[in-house]
């Protein structure tokens, strides 16, 4: 099971992740009270284990702006989350291996996320990052032969049904990890982490086919 902790905003944050077992961080460029400055990600990512994925979050931005705001801060991927097109993703696949499409559940984006050249999308709540639930059999009109990553309103409490139900290849939490907005707490964090390992389907923990190696550049 993929576990992603987002909105990184501190080296703190990012190394108590890192420790409890996520599997990437993330970092918010777009608008946001955890938007963060590309140099301030650049001290934290040279400072992370190689396997971990470093994950820049952007909305609505163009190519070559994600593309170099992406190198500055040394991150391995994007995650485009706003009204990118199946072109953005194209453009960006030149020289940004890993990209992770956005969509908002129930969306016509959401119906055609199998369109936009990557298999890693996330699945948000209809307001992309509000930390609100959503239901989740909103997320059968997602096509299938993609690694769905499930995000919105994730909590330690809600992880493990939110996996048994939707059967997700991956999570994302931020605020529900938090003790104020931007500032991840350690305790939140552990158990987010354990509960959604513990809800793991089998098929997740074994075998090749279902991991990457965030390595391999």
């Amino acid at each position: 099971m993929f576990v992603k902790v987002c909105g990184i905003t501190n080296e703190d944050d990012a190394l108590l992740a890192v420790a409890m077992g996520a599997d990437a961080v993330g970092f918010v460029f777009a608008p946001s009270p955890r938007q963060v400055a590309p140099q301030v990600v650049y001290d934290i990512t040279r400072r992370l284990p190689p396997e971990i994925l470093t994950v820049g979050v952007f909305r609505d931005e163009l190519p070559d702006r994600v593309f170099e705001v992406a190198s500055r801060a040394g991150v391995k991927a994007v995650q485009l989350h706003g009204r990118e097109t199946a072109r953005h993703v194209s453009m960006l696949a030149d020289n940004i291996r890993w990209i992770i499409k956005g969509v908002s559940a129930g969306s016509p984006a959401a119906a055609r996320a199998n369109e936009y050249g990557t298999d890693l999308v996330l699945v948000d709540a209809p307001e992309p990052g509000s930390g609100r639930l959503f239901d989740w059999k909103l997320v059968d009109e997602i096509p299938g032969g993609l690694r769905l990553i499930l995000a919105g309103g994730l909590t330690p409490e809600n992880v493990g049904s939110a996996i048994d139900i939707v059967k997700p290849w991956g999570v994302d939490v931020s605020s529900g990890v938090e003790s104020s907005p931007g500032r991840k707490d350690a305790v939140k964090v552990r158990r987010f982490i354990a509960a959604a390992r513990a809800a793991a389907p089998a098929e997740f923990e074994s075998g090749d086919d279902d991991v990457y190696d965030w390595t391999d550049e």
